[in-house]
């Protein structure tokens, strides 16, 4: 019994080094093929609806996209003041953003706590905050979302935007609402000229708690763009994470743990 349960180690252990090095091969072949899609040093929009959005969800890819030289600059449509916690979110958002490697002076914040007319970051807009609330129950408006977002894009010379899809990953209608004026805005040509769209590609819930062993599900469908994160990275994503200190109740902590999104980003164009 011993012996067939080693056997059966043994066995487990060359799969995986075989998987390992068939995955490391086609990913240095994907990284090379991606380098040619998405351009070198392209100006990329990240757009989210709330603070850790960047951390919790598109972490591969803002680290991917810098491993192809991108120039990225961060949109965010609320402070995330469900829980009267505004300000510490702010604050929040811009740490996890330093280790993630964007800038204070490339990131902008639309923030509604205040009720009237404030933007945080960088641009002299300004914009009709309080239609954009943190709030599950709202549906934000497509056309407002879609003026705001054309606006940004057209300012600041942007090629690339990166959002995310119909099923806004959590089903967070603030989410998805952003999806609904990305695909407005693509679907009626309104975007400058050479502007692509990307979308992260929301997953059913076993695949998306099983970490890095949701690789072989992903490999096995289509996708324009793939980012995987190597252990190092990883760690980096979780630093970026762990700054939204009033965001880690337990539930979310075992997400970072969990999450396929803090390792694996898959997306397609629209």
């Amino acid at each position: 019994m011993e012996a067939a349960g080693l056997l059966g180690l043994a066995a487990a252990a060359l799969l995986a080094w075989g998987f390992l090095r068939v995955w490391d091969s086609r990913e240095r072949t994907k990284s090379q093929e991606q380098a040619g899609v998405l351009g070198d040093g392209s100006r990329t929009l990240l757009v989210i609806a709330h603070p850790d959005d960047e951390a919790m969800f598109f972490a591969p890819t803002v680290l991917g996209l810098a491993r192809l030289g991108h120039r990225l600059s961060l949109l965010c449509f609320s402070a995330g003041n469900f829980y009267n916690q505004g300000e510490i979110r702010k604050k929040e958002l811009l740490q996890s953003c330093d280790v993630l490697g964007i800038p204070p002076s490339s990131i902008m914040i639309i923030d509604n706590s205040s009720g009237g007319w404030r933007v945080q970051g960088q641009g002299t807009s300004r914009f009709r905050i309080w239609d954009f609330p943190d709030d599950p129950s709202v549906q934000w408006d497509t056309e407002r979302v879609a003026s705001i977002l054309l606006q940004h894009i057209e300012m600041n010379s942007i090629n690339l935007v990166v959002t995310f899809d119909e099923g806004g990953v959590s089903g967070h209608s603030n989410h998805i609402a952003l999806y609904a004026a990305m695909r407005t805005l693509h679907s009626e040509g309104r975007l400058p000229k050479g502007c692509s769209v990307l979308t992260l590609q929301s997953v059913n819930v076993l695949r998306k708690y099983i970490s890095l062993l949701d690789l072989p599900f992903t490999l096995l469908r289509r996708q324009d763009v793939l980012f995987v994160l190597t252990s190092k990275e990883v760690a980096q994503a979780k630093r970026a994470m762990s700054c939204h200190h009033s965001q880690l109740l337990w539930f979310r902590r075992l997400y970072v743990l969990f999450s396929r999104y803090m390792r694996i980003n898959s997306l397609y164009f629209l």
